[in-house]
C-alpha cells in the first residue's frame, strides 16, 4: 500500500504548520519570576508617598478653614509611612484647631473633622517604623496637645468644661439664705416689699422681732399684728414665717 504523500507546505520547521495548543496556535506558558523577570507586589503593600519608605497606609488627613461667610475644605491623601503621616496629622490638625472655628458653619464642621483625623492617627500609630525610603522621614514633631495652636483651643474648652461642675460644687458649699426657726430673733435692714432679715441675738437692742412659728406645719398661723417674713427664708419657695415685734 502506498504511503500517501505530504500535504503541501507540511513538515516539522514548517512556518504554517499547526502546533499544539488549539486552532488559534500555542496556549501562553505562564512567566516564571527569576532574578530578572518581574515579582509579584505583595497585596497592601505601600511606598509613603512622601519620603517612598514601606509599610505605609492609605489614610487621607483632613483640614478645615472657616472664614465667616466662606470657607474650605483641606485634605491630604496617602499612603503615608507612620512619621510622614503623624507629622501631616499634627500639622494639619493644629491649624485646624485655630483656623477651623470662624464662621457659622465652620463652628460645627470644625470639631468633625478633628474627629475623623483621630482615626486616621490610630491608623498610622499601627505602622511599624519606616524603612527603605529614598529620603528621610517627615519629622512629627511635638504632640498636638503640646503646641500653642492647640493650647489656644484647649484652655478654654477644658474651662468650659470644668465650669458646669464647679458651679454645682459651689452650690452645694455656700450656703443661701439663713433658714428661719422659731425662737430666733431678726431685725430687718429693708423694707417689708424687700426683706433683708438679720439674725440677732436675743437679747441685743437691735432685735426687732421673734420668729414665733413657721407655716410649714398643718395648723400654723399667724397672730394679727404679726409680720410675715419672706417666703425666701424658708426650706420652699411657698414657707414663711411668723415675726412678733418684740418692742
Amino acid at each position: 500500500m502506498a504511503t500517501p504523500p505530504p500535504q503541501h507546505g507540511a513538515g516539522p520547521y514548517h512556518p504554517y504548520a499547526p502546533q499544539q495548543g488549539g486552532p488559534y496556535g500555542p496556549y501562553p506558558m505562564p512567566r516564571q519570576a527569576g532574578p530578572y523577570g518581574p515579582h509579584p507586589v505583595p497585596q497592601g503593600a505601600y511606598d509613603c508617598r512622601l519620603c517612598g519608605a514601606q509599610p505605609a497606609a492609605p489614610v487621607t488627613v483632613r483640614g478645615h478653614q472657616g472664614m465667616l461667610v466662606l470657607m474650605r475644605f483641606l485634605r491630604q491623601d496617602g499612603p503615608f509611612c507612620r512619621d510622614c503621616g503623624l507629622a501631616t496629622y499634627r500639622r494639619m490638625s493644629s491649624d485646624t484647631l485655630w483656623q477651623g472655628w470662624w464662621g457659622p458653619l465652620s463652628f460645627f464642621i470644625t470639631p468633625f473633622t478633628l474627629l475623623l483625623n483621630l482615626g486616621a492617627r490610630a491608623g498610622f500609630r499601627r505602622l511599624a517604623p519606616p524603612a527603605g525610603g529614598f529620603r528621610p522621614a517627615l519629622d512629627p514633631g511635638r504632640p498636638l496637645w503640646r503646641r500653642p495652636a492647640a493650647l489656644l483651643f484647649l484652655v478654654p474648652a477644658l474651662l468650659l468644661f470644668l465650669a458646669v461642675p464647679a458651679l454645682v460644687v459651689l452650690g452645694l458649699v455656700i450656703d443661701g439664705p439663713e433658714q428661719l426657726s422659731v425662737g430666733q430673733c431678726v431685725r430687718n435692714e429693708g423694707s417689708w416689699t424687700d426683706q433683708d432679715l438679720q439674725v440677732v441675738s436675743c437679747g441685743s437692742p437691735r432685735a426687732q422681732y421673734k420668729v414665733t412659728a413657721r407655716l410649714d406645719t398643718p395648723g400654723a398661723h399667724c397672730a394679727p399684728l404679726d409680720y410675715l417674713a419672706d417666703p425666701k427664708y424658708g426650706p420652699d419657695e411657698f414657707t414663711s414665717a411668723c415675726l412678733t415685734p418684740l418692742h
